[in-house]
């Protein structure tokens, strides 16, 4: 129903619109004759209906119908009818097509209106002569500055529409890209770790390589199943999987056995009470220690990892430090998508963000990221 309100709402005003021109057409000729010292004749009303009615149609064919009312106009003065009524359909055809068109369209169409409107200046029972022209100049000029000032505005608010819709769904592809290189990145070092210990192994140690590939196996799954839960988020017309919580803070245990299990023995230290995150906050603090936790997976070698969790009134802090390798100037720690994606997800939060070598060796990546109290 709304739909069809919109459809037919623009129609019915124009409707309306010409109603209204015609029955003030009709009723304000005669007096606007009699101040003027002009009478009408057989064709003076005729015109004005023309005129008038031609606006119903207005929004279809704005220069159709600027051409039909110029030439009832043209025609009203030329036979030497008073100036009334009739020109506010006139003005309304004029104001139409400098709204509804492109300018350089709008403006010859009105010129050439205007040209032929001029014609009763100096043709005529009783032209007005070089007098008439600044009155009849100014029911052109003044609908067409008008629908062109409305015309601009309309134009501006739709590049104004556009560009927060082109800002809203590259944010929405960041946010995605992200989403998808901590998952996908985290699960891939899982696993990648895992199959080189079971190629080692498999000839010599076939039972230990059969606990790699259950490690393989149950890292792919789990991978699978938080990617589902990310893209779920896009295809809109889905249902989220209720069995498949949301990432955040609360799945560190399950993180923890996954990296122990792909060598990495991870400590896990809280300070404060724990307590239930923002969605958003919850998630950046998750994916910052999941990609640090990978980056030690990939660059740290040989190495043990601490996270340390830290929940204030006002904020709640996450720091991961390992003991590997540390960051080698140029090397995968120093840059790179992973740390840019940490960052970018921190600062959009209003939280702040460092990374770098930690004082004792090793790596750490800190981030603090502003809470609301509830009271």
């Amino acid at each position: 129903m709304q739909r069809d309100r919109r459809h037919w709402g623009p129609w019915l005003f124009d409707g309306l619109l010409a109603l209204a021109l015609l029955v003030i057409g009709l009723a304000g000729t005669a007096p606007a004759g009699a101040n003027q010292g002009l009478g009408t004749g057989r064709a003076t009303y005729p015109l004005v209906v023309v005129a008038a009615l031609a606006v119903a149609l207005r929004r279809r064919w704005p220069l159709v119908i600027l051409a039909v009312v110029t030439a009832a106009a043209t025609a009203y003065l030329v036979l030497g009818y008073p100036y009334g009524p009739i020109l506010l359909s006139f003005f309304v055809a004029v104001y139409t097509v400098a709204a509804r068109r492109p300018a350089r369209t709008a403006a010859v169409a009105v010129g050439v209106a205007l040209l032929t409107l001029l014609t009763h200046v100096f043709v005529g029972p009783r032209p007005p002569g070089l007098v008439g022209l600044m009155p009849a100049a100014a029911w052109v000029v003044v609908p067409f500055a008008v629908g062109a000032t409305v015309r601009l505005g309309r134009e501006n608010a739709a590049r104004g529409r556009a560009d927060e819709a082109r800002r809203l769904a590259d944010a929405e592809r960041l946010r995605v890209a992200r989403e998808v290189h901590d998952v996908v990145g985290h699960g891939l070092a899982a696993i990648h770790l895992q199959a080189e210990i079971a190629l080692h192994l498999l000839g010599r140690r076939p039972e230990q390589a059969e606990a790699a590939l259950t490690v393989i196996s149950r890292t792919s799954k789990e991978a699978l199943d938080e990617l589902r839960v990310t893209l779920t988020v896009v295809r809109r017309d889905e249902a989220a999987d209720e069995r498949s919580p949301a990432p955040g803070l609360a799945q560190l245990p399950q993180l923890r056995e996954r990296l122990a299990g792909a060598g990495v023995p991870v400590s896990v230290e809280v300070e404060g009470e724990p307590r239930a995150l923002p969605v958003a906050v919850d998630l950046a603090a998750y994916r910052v220690v999941q990609e640090a936790l990978t980056n030690v997976l990939r660059h740290a070698g040989p190495a043990t990892a601490a996270v340390r969790l830290r929940y204030a009134p006002a904020e709640v802090a996450v720091e991961v430090t390992d003991t590997g390798r540390g960051a080698v100037a140029g090397g995968p720690r120093a840059g790179g998508y992973g740390l840019a994606g940490m960052r970018e997800r921190v600062t959009a939060l209003g939280g702040s963000f460092t990374a770098g070598p930690a004082p004792a060796g090793g790596f750490r990546v800190h981030a603090t990221l502003p809470v609301e109290e509830v009271r």
